[in-house]
């Protein structure tokens, strides 16, 4: 799974798991600040990766990444969420709390850590 897309899937589950928009991560591994924002409104979501200047979006279970032109699936279960990259062919687990996402990669087998900015 690529940088990318872990943040993705980080801002996808924040915003459907909590309810809030979501300004920005930053990403611990990177160790820098990603200009990421998404809204979901009921099962729907709508994203913007200002990093690469790519939509993503869509209903659930489905988020399309306009700028791999690829789809990742993501199942919530109260404040966790699943799901498959199709691009890497690999899952992914989410943890969310309070202003902090961790995304497993079962490819990498690693952890990864998202602060979260609010709107």
């Amino acid at each position: 799974m690529t940088p990318h897309i872990r943040a993705m899937v980080a801002a996808a589950a924040y915003a459907f798991i909590t309810g809030k928009k979501v300004a920005g991560l930053y990403d611990h591994a990177a160790g820098k600040h990603l200009r990421i924002a998404a809204e979901a409104r009921g099962e729907s979501l709508q994203g913007f990766d200002g990093d690469r200047s790519a939509k993503f979006g869509g209903t659930l279970p489905e988020i399309y990444d306009a700028g791999d032109k690829a789809y990742v699936s993501l199942v919530i279960d109260g404040m966790t969420a699943s799901g498959y990259d199709r691009a890497s062919s690999g899952h992914h687990s989410v943890k969310v709390s309070d202003r902090q996402v961790q995304v497993h990669d079962h490819g990498e087998g690693v952890w990864f850590a998202f602060d979260v900015q609010v709107a």
